[in-house]
């Protein structure tokens, strides 16, 4: 049975698909070095070595579930960086509020290149301690997150 979560929209939409967790902070700049600087378009493997759950694994298209986004100012630009080489996120999903990191490249990727990364926020401790990797996430336009 699913469990329902409800969020608040920053970047309303629907979607389907699965879930990639990361229970520490997720950081943007360290995790796409790779992208950045090799300009692969393939794949998007993690190069944050300090972030065991999600290192070498594929970020390209994820539904990425973390509390918040860690890093250096750069992190904005590394997710708008990262979309324009088509192997961004599709959603991300916060247990508490939106750092000024991913805000910053979420929000001015949709407002300058008309490229949207549902975003939901605000979800909640609970969100963190029930959603796993690989585990079926729907989200809706209203901020709603059923996980499983």
């Amino acid at each position: 049975m699913a469990k329902v979560f409800k969020g608040r929209p920053l970047i309303p939409g629907t979607l389907e698909g699965e879930a990639l967790v990361s229970k520490q902070p997720f950081n943007t700049t360290g995790s796409y070095f790779e992208n950045m600087f090799a300009g692969n378009t393939e794949n998007a493997p993690c190069t944050d070595a300090n972030n065991k759950e999600l290192y070498r694994k594929d970020l390209k298209g994820a539904i990425m579930c973390t509390p918040q986004t860690v890093g250096s100012t750069m992190g904005a630009g590394a997710i708008m960086g990262v979309n324009d080489l088509g192997v961004g996120f599709q959603a991300m999903l916060f247990s508490s509020h939106v750092d000024s990191i991913a805000a910053g490249g979420l929000i001015m990727d949709a407002v300058w290149n008309d490229r949207k990364v549902i975003t939901v926020d605000l979800l909640g401790d609970e969100f963190m301690e029930t959603v796993k990797t690989g585990d079926r996430i729907k989200i809706s336009e209203d901020g709603t997150v059923e996980v499983g």
